[in-house]
């Protein structure tokens, strides 16, 4: 009987073992690469929190179904490609990742582990996908800015500020994108009067100084393109703008939130909740080449009234009309 019994019970956990086995492997694993934001930073806990909620109400519950990874660059290129190599290598089934260095990292480091981007800007120009209605590859996700963007952030300032005749473009030079749009700064400046001083954060220039030596002569202006490294220093920026009384023009809605004079950019939020629509898709089965590259459909255009006061500016009542919030 002790035998019988014996061999049952060794039946029975022979057969529990394959179920507990299938039980673990319905856990996937998803990377997320943050470029331009630290773990600290509230706007990047609301990115992820958005990512998060989409998520859950697609039924992926962290911890449960999904176990989810997170690295955080900062703004840091060299961080977020060591970060880049360490997810890779961990084979997650999905990664997400924003800020167009990292991703064409990542698509140098993989060609088959599925990556859903946002925050990205001419990823077919970029050599990132193939085609926008069919990537192709293992890459897809959702697109920041087109490079005629550079243009229009030129026009604004010099709405808020006619005598300007001198820009500072923020960027990066190892980002093809934020080139772009300096490029695009570069073409319609002549025809504006406005002459442009490009400074490259990747070079690893010294703000505060560039920023005051810039501003020491006058009639000046500022763009910040969505570089991550200038969104990593936005606090330091938005300072240094007031401070030199530059009248400054960023990507996204927080820049001007957090004080400076004021932002049009694509809304972010629900960019990262179309992220988790494709991580949804593509854990059950559907292929990322095959999911189409999708542009935003809303731009938000942020003034900041307080910030305007404080420069002595008048915003003309045509452009705060025009905008999508007004801080008073």
């Amino acid at each position: 009987m002790r035998r019988r019994k014996f061999i049952t019970l060794s039946a029975c956990a022979a057969a529990a073992w394959p179920l507990a086995a299938r039980a673990q492997q319905s856990v996937r694993r998803i990377g997320v690469l943050v470029a331009a934001y630290t773990q600290t930073d509230r706007e990047g806990q609301v990115r992820i929190a958005a990512l998060l909620d989409t998520l859950q109400r697609l039924g992926w519950a962290d911890g449960r179904t999904v176990h989810i990874e997170y690295r955080w660059a900062g703004g840091d290129a060299d961080r977020g490609k060591s970060f880049a190599t360490e997810l890779v290598r961990s084979t997650p089934d999905v990664m997400v990742a924003n800020g167009n260095p990292l991703l064409i990292e990542l698509h140098r480091l993989t060609s088959s582990i599925p990556i859903v981007f946002t925050q990205v800007s001419d990823p077919v120009g970029s050599g990132i996908v193939a085609g926008l209605a069919r990537p192709g590859g293992n890459i897809t996700g959702f697109t920041n800015f087109e490079p005629e963007m550079g243009g229009k952030w030129v026009e604004l300032l010099k709405e808020v500020a006619p005598r300007m005749n001198r820009i500072a473009v923020i960027y990066g030079s190892d980002s093809r994108a934020t080139v772009a749009l300096l490029r695009a700064v570069e073409a319609v400046s002549p025809a504006l009067a406005v002459e442009v001083t490009a400074v490259d954060l990747h070079h690893g220039v010294e703000i505060e100084h560039t920023i005051a030596e810039f501003a020491s002569q006058p009639n000046g202006g500022l763009i910040v393109t969505p570089y991550p490294g200038g969104i990593a220093n936005r606090a330091s920026i938005i300072v240094l703008a007031a401070r030199h009384r530059l009248p400054a023009v960023y990507p996204f809605r927080y820049f001007a939130t957090e004080g400076g004079l004021m932002s049009y950019g694509p809304d972010q939020i629900e960019q990262w909740r179309g992220a988790a629509t494709y991580v949804d898709r593509i854990l059950r089965g559907e292929k990322p080449g095959d999911l189409p590259v999708q542009a935003p459909t809303k731009f938000e255009l942020v003034v900041n009234m307080k910030t305007a006061k404080v420069l002595d500016i008048h915003v003309p009542t045509t452009l705060s009309a025009r905008a999508d919030e007004v801080i008073e």
